[in-house]
């Protein structure tokens, strides 16, 4: 029991360093802007077109935890997101409404690409 009590006390210590550490998020290259509904897993919808969930797709909420695409079902969120070598929908990270629209109004083209990588990396720096 004292074993027990123990490990949990270390968990928790362990628990509250990493949270204090900060975890701060990446910005994704070659990513795609759009909004994602989640019909029936692992349908999906981007943009309004059919698409479908890669098996073992990740998708990342603001905190930067994983959420199960189950309990995302018919929400439509802001997201970008990365396709496999198969060309399914592999990895998503959802955005907050005002980054979604920062980051909608930036051009097409190269300009335009680069443009919205920089704000990628604003964004996701600037959480914590």
């Amino acid at each position: 029991m004292n074993r027990c009590r123990f490990i949990f006390i270390a968990l928790a210590l362990l628990a509250g360093l990493a949270s204090a550490q900060g975890i701060r998020r990446e910005a994704p290259k070659d990513v795609v802007l759009g909004k994602m509904v989640v019909t029936a897993p692992p349908q999906v919808t981007m943009d309004g077109k059919p698409d479908q969930l890669s098996p073992g797709s990740r998708i990342r909420d603001l905190n930067n935890m994983i959420v199960l695409s189950g309990g995302l079902a018919g929400k439509a969120l802001p997201v970008v997101y990365k396709r496999d070598a198969a060309g399914l929908v592999h990895e998503v990270w959802i955005l907050t409404e005002a980054e979604y629209t920062k980051l909608g109004g930036t051009g097409s083209g190269a300009d335009g690409y680069k443009r919205f990588i920089e704000l990628l990396a604003l964004i996701f720096g600037a959480r914590r």
